[in-house]
Order: structure tokens, then sequence, then C-alpha cells
């Protein structure tokens, strides 16, 4: 299980950078919630997989070990809220961009100039 979300990982961060590289704005957009997305991933993998485990428990000193660490699960949660205003954000100045241009792609931009 631990190996195919790290190949899940690689291939979310892979198809991130491809996206990111195109000169679509649409694609670029698409390419930061993969990004985030794959960044989220990542954090919950490295905080430790336990199953049928609770994430915290009071007064249970013995069987510490075994439960996840709620940091990460917290830390989740937060780049989950940061990430959807980051691109209602982006979604807004795109908007507005072909407002002005009428056009979303670099190379048509450049061609217009």
């Amino acid at each position: 299980m631990l190996f195919l979300l790290a190949i899940l990982v690689g291939v979310l961060y892979g198809a991130a950078v491809y996206l990111l590289l195109r000169r679509n704005i649409f694609k670029l957009i698409l390419g930061l919630i993969f990004l985030g997305h794959a960044t989220n991933l990542l954090l919950f993998v490295a905080g430790g997989l336990t199953s049928g485990r609770p994430a915290f428990l009071r007064g249970l000193q013995g069987e510490a070990a075994g439960m996840s660490d709620p940091l990460p699960q917290a830390l989740i949660l937060t780049a989950i809220v940061i990430g959807l205003g980051v691109t209602a954000f982006a979604l807004t100045l795109v908007y507005r961009f072909y407002k002005v241009t009428k056009t979303v792609d670099f190379d048509q931009l450049s061609e217009n100039e």
C-alpha cells in the first residue's frame, strides 16, 4: 500500500510539473492543483499509515506507538483550505486576464502584440 501511494505521489508531481510548463493558463492552474494534492498526499504518507487505529486517544500511554500522528492530518486540512483559496483567486485572475486579452494561451498573446 505504501509503495502504491509513493508511486501515486510521483505521478501527481510529474503531471503537475508537466502542466506547469504548458503555455495555457488553465493548464497552469490545473498543475497548481495537482501540485497541492501531491503535497497533501505526501504529508499523509509521511505521517505514517496505521489502519484500524484512531489518531488520538487520551490516557493510553502503552499503546501510543501504534497510533497515527495527528499533526500531518491537521496540516493537510489547513493546506486544503489554503489551496481552495489560491485556486479561487487564480481562476479570478484568469477570468480578468481573458476579459482584457481575449485569450488564455501565451503563444497567441505574443502573436497579437
